[in-house]
């Protein structure tokens, strides 16, 4: 079994909230301090004890070193999402042109290599940044570097960033799973002026995840929020199978009645779903011919075919009688779904009829791992006989997330992949 967490949530996602939910949740303070110390910049991070609506929960405040050393927070930032923003990444508050010393990405970047991260953490970092300011940039047509420099270089999203990703490699887990995003209703203020929720900057971040909108009339993600999740997720829905280890809480500013504003990890031992299956099980192969079907049909009967335990499903061009092209669709899966799959046939196609065969097989032993690239993780399908590695594939989807992150080509990203596997399975080879 693989360790998982999941990001519940109900009432949205802020760069605050889901550190905030890692501290709670066992992540040491001193060593996501210990990551930001090295970054170089004058401010620090407090972590509280608060209430919402009936749940305690682990809530962040970023202060001056400063005040820190001399025991006074009355600095302290409103650290947390739910207010109106002053520009597009304010968390609540307005700043003053010069305060936190914004900078550029490239000053951004700078700062994150000489981190304490690891060098996957300062890439996954770097590359967040970058698409922040890409994601800001493409909303107001101008190129990254133009990009003002309020709006991606405050502090709280420095350290925003870079506190998740040390606690994520703290933690050393890389399998993580959303729920769909609540992103609140009604209107945020930035520089720009008033839009609805959620905000352009974050609606583009947010491309590709599922969102839904709520009673509450707030703004519930952030833009940060959105990258974090979108980042790092890798599937969204329900909690998956597990075994729950531990939970936590962060807290965002606003306190709903009735409704407790706080983000929620969940962190435990995931569950395959289904039978495992044994090297050299038979399976059944079922087939039938169809030429009078309407082609758009076979999307959706592969999806119910996949849905009922088929382990294969695929067509064959064949020439049927009288002459007339059509299609041999083949459907592979256990002994014990044969009758479930037969029936889906009978009732998603034009077939009158199918014929089946039992047939033994045998199969690699395949197992999962992760490798992290810039831009993102990849998680490599590596499949041995005997003990001997004898494939390894990059699972293609993710390829495709991440060269959609870095603007690579796909094939590119596959390679960097496998490099970085065979790496790493060269370091651990006895």
């Amino acid at each position: 079994m693989a360790r998982v967490i999941y990001f519940d949530c109900f009432s949205g996602a802020a760069g605050d909230m889901i550190l905030g939910a890692l501290l709670d949740a066992g992540v040491p303070l001193d060593a996501v301090r210990a990551a930001l110390g090295s970054l170089g910049i004058d401010h620090d991070i407090e972590a509280a004890r608060v209430v919402r609506a009936g749940v305690s929960a682990t809530h962040l405040k970023v202060v001056p070193k400063a005040a820190t050393a001399a025991g006074e927070h009355r600095h302290a930032h409103a650290h947390g999402h739910g207010h109106a923003h002053g520009h597009s990444h304010a968390h609540g508050r307005e700043h003053a042109p010069g305060e936190d010393g914004h900078r550029t990405v490239a000053e951004i970047v700078h700062l994150i290599d000489h981190s304490a991260l690891s060098p996957a953490g300062k890439a996954r970092a770097s590359s967040m940044i970058q698409r922040l300011a890409e994601a800001e940039a493409a909303i107001h047509d101008i190129p990254v570097s133009e990009v003002h420099l309020h709006e991606v270089g405050a502090v709280d999203s420095i350290i925003d960033i870079v506190g998740i990703v040390s606690a994520l490699e703290w933690l050393g887990i890389e399998d993580i799973v959303s729920s769909p995003l609540n992103v609140g209703g009604g209107t945020v203020t930035i520089a720009h002026g008033t839009y609805p929720v959620p905000a352009p900057a974050t609606l583009r971040l947010l491309a590709g995840v599922p969102t839904y909108g709520g009673e509450v009339q707030s703004e519930l993600v952030t833009p940060t929020g959105a990258l974090v999740v979108s980042t790092y997720a890798r599937a969204f829905g329900p909690i998956p199978a597990m075994t729950v280890e531990k939970s936590g809480y962060g807290a965002g500013t606003k306190d709903f009645a009735g409704r407790p504003n706080v983000l929620r990890v969940i962190i435990g031992e995931r569950h395959a779903v289904g039978r495992p299956e044994p090297r050299g099980s038979d399976v059944v192969k079922i087939e039938c011919a169809i030429d009078d079907m309407n082609p758009q049909l076979f999307g959706p009967v592969f999806d119910r075919l996949f849905a009922a335990g088929a382990l294969d499903v695929y067509t064959t061009p064949i020439q049927m009688k009288k002459g007339r092209p059509g299609v041999l669709l083949t459907v592979l899966g256990r002994p014990d779904d044969r009758p479930a799959l037969c029936d889906i046939l009978f009732r998603e196609t034009t077939t009158i009829g199918v014929r089946f065969e039992t047939m033994a097989r045998e199969t690699l032993e395949r197992r999962s791992e992760d490798v992290t690239i810039a831009g993102g993780v990849i998680r490599i399908k590596v499949a041995t006989r005997h003990g001997e590695v004898v494939n390894a594939a990059p699972e293609f989807d993710d390829c495709v997330r991440v060269a959609t992150v870095t603007g690579q080509s796909v094939k590119a990203v596959q390679a960097e992949a496998l490099r970085a596997w065979f790496a790493h399975a060269r370091r651990e080879a006895p």
